[in-house]
């Protein structure tokens, strides 16, 4: 079925709601306590850094093209030995139950189903085998080194033996970030329910029905008895280049190595072994003076080579940005806090809403640039400079109004 045919249902599905990645935002916050939505919405510090990267992405402009036969375009994605139906995929994210009852398994059918990757956190509401089982080999398994380095390799002994055959060594949460909101919020997990939180949950009865209903979900990863039990705050600095040497030499598999975002950086996990660098800088929710993203984009891949495979997130809301993230060097684009704001305005059905609306943005905006396949996304798509840094300054930045003071919300 076409992909303007699922759409036109989808909005028939919501009542004509959820099409947008800003529908889904809305709706998610009309549905969701506070306190979660600001776990999934906020970042750090002040929270300046989701706006560089939304301004990283409005500084690129794609070049349209004209007189080209685009009548039949293919978003089939080559990566680390897989063909995908589509260039991107859903990031791993810690505690997606949060968002809607048995998140996670709606996400592994919807990524079956449309033959693209799913990441799952360590920190994720489903243990890793019974992903394995229903995603298959369309998942990836994400890795944090906290605790000690028996306790992290006995992650990476699951993933062996539940047949993963992609490891995602996340190493940009040395230690989680001060998120100010959720601190405010009194976000912990477990929950600690106090006056105020069960004010927040009783004003979204839908929510917490649905959570006392199915239960409120848990780190189940965490609950193997080698695992040595989840503490969100604890320090993850174990992912050192000691660390990376001794992964590579016991996961036989494909090595992802995600929150790269210096070019020294790169080249030393290229020659490490890694297979794949996967640039972010965590959706901002990790250093909130952090470079936008999609910026180092080009400076990366000069630095590996055209060969190299870069994944890519942070900031991408719209199928046009995974466009210009292609453009600019990136091998394949994964989504977070839309897939996440999905699931919380309307589960499955918002899940299937957003990603229809992405791919079909994605097919659109390739028939305006002139490109039938997703090869020919190269930076020759793009109009004018391609080092976009410089478009970036603190004016341009100023001008452009963040999620926070549009909707009351950031991100």
């Amino acid at each position: 079925m076409p992909a303007n045919e699922n759409t036109r249902k989808n909005r028939l599905a919501f009542g004509a709601e959820i099409v947008t990645y800003d529908d889904a935002r809305r709706a998610a916050k009309r549905r969701l306590p506070r306190m979660i939505y600001d776990f999934i919405d906020g970042a750090a510090g002040r929270e300046t850094a989701p706006a560089r990267n939304r301004a990283g992405f409005d500084a690129v402009n794609l070049q349209p093209r004209a007189l080209r036969n685009v009548t039949e375009r293919c978003l089939k994605t080559h990566l680390l030995g897989q063909v995908f139906d589509a260039p991107f995929g859903i990031a791993p994210m810690g505690m997606c139950g949060l968002t809607y009852p048995g998140a996670d398994q709606i996400m592994a059918d919807q990524c079956t189903a449309r033959n693209i990757p799913l990441g799952l956190s360590t920190a994720a509401s489903i243990p890793l085998e019974n992903m394995r089982q229903l995603a298959g080999d369309n998942a990836w398994f994400q890795l944090y080194a906290s605790g000690s380095t028996e306790q992290t390799m006995s992650f990476v002994e699951r993933a062996k033996q539940a047949g993963y055959q992609k490891l995602i060594l996340t190493v940009d949460v040395p230690q989680v970030s001060r998120r100010v909101r959720d601190h405010k919020n009194g976000f912990e997990v477990p929950f600690r329910i106090g006056p105020k939180q069960f004010l927040d949950f009783a004003l979204h009865p839908q929510w917490s029905l649905s959570m006392l209903w199915h239960g409120i979900p848990e780190t189940a990863n965490y609950k193997h008895p080698n695992s040595g039990g989840f503490d969100r705050n604890s320090s993850r600095a174990g992912a050192d280049w000691t660390f990376l040497d001794q992964l590579r030499q016991v996961w036989s598999g494909e090595l992802i190595i995600k929150g790269v975002t210096s070019t020294e950086d790169a080249r030393h996990i290229q020659a490490a072994g890694a297979d794949a660098i996967w640039v972010s800088n965590h959706g901002g929710r990790q250093l909130d003076s952090a470079p936008s993203s999609v910026t180092l984009l080009p400076p990366i891949r000069a630095a590996v080579g055209p060969n190299y495979p870069v994944i890519f997130d942070s900031g991408v809301r719209h199928g046009e940005d995974v466009i210009k993230a292609l453009a600019l060097g990136a091998d394949f684009v994964m989504l977070g806090r839309p897939v996440m704001f999905a699931l919380g305005a309307a589960g499955g059905r918002g899940l299937r809403a957003y990603l229809d609306e992405v791919t079909l943005e994605i097919s659109t905006a390739m028939a305006q640039i002139g490109t039938c396949s997703v090869p020919d996304i190269t930076p020759q798509c793009l109009y004018g400079d391609t080092q976009i840094s410089s478009a970036l300054t603190t004016e341009n930045i100023a001008l452009i109004p963040t999620e926070h003071h549009k909707t009351g919300g950031h991100r």
